[in-house]
């Protein structure tokens, strides 16, 4: 702008701020170009696909909570083609891993566990990556509440022994609607004192 007088005309004022807006902008628009082209702060540096891929443990929870729409789903062939019923706890595990292959690539069926009050058992799935086990169980006619309860009590101390667990997934399949007070059950498995985390998934509810 120079030097300014009182002498200076109101032109030179107008001229001078006018400049000053046109460079504000130009620096403003060149922000917005560097924002929209590298992003902004630690997004920028994640994964493509890290804001929509859920985690591990996430995953496993969806295909517990949506295994009941699947199993439904299979018995609904063309031209009434045989097809898997989910008649039993077998039939379950056999659905559940192929719905695990979808997600994972190294899942391990009936992986051994370390000794354990005296002897050692097998647990259903080890996604060994990942350091999750999944123990799979469906309700029967024999089977009652409390047994599950236990049983799952049982399986939570003993799984901690195994190296490759630092999260255990217990997925109960009630079709039937066979407990009658799933989400206490799940409340009460998942507040066991534990150094693994615990998550107990009764589903489906209210059949």
């Amino acid at each position: 702008m120079g030097i300014v007088s009182s002498n200076t005309p109101d032109s030179s004022f107008e001229n001078a701020y006018r400049r000053g807006l046109d460079n504000a902008r130009a620096v403003l628009n060149s922000i917005i170009d560097e924002i929209k082209e590298f992003g902004v702060g630690s997004d920028a540096d994640a994964p493509a696909n890290s804001a929509v891929r859920p985690d591990a443990f996430s995953l496993v929870e969806l295909i517990c909570l949506r295994f009941h729409y699947v199993a439904r789903q299979l018995r609904a062939r063309h031209a009434d083609r045989p097809t898997l019923e989910v008649d039993d706890e077998y039939d379950a595990q056999d659905l559940f891993h192929a719905l695990l292959k979808l997600h994972f690539d190294d899942v391990r069926p009936e992986e051994w566990t370390p000794g354990y009050a005296g002897g050692s058992s097998r647990v259903d799935f080890l996604l060994k990556e990942e350091q999750i086990i999944i123990e799979l169980k469906k309700t029967r006619k024999s089977m009652k509440e409390r047994d599950i309860g236990d049983q799952l009590i049982v399986d939570a101390a003993r799984y901690q022994a195994h190296p490759d667990c630092r999260a255990l997934i217990c997925f109960v399949y009630d079709p039937e609607g066979r407990v009658g007070n799933p989400v206490g059950l799940e409340r009460d498995l998942e507040a066991l004192s534990s150094d693994i985390k615990i998550r107990v998934i009764i589903a489906p509810k209210g059949s």
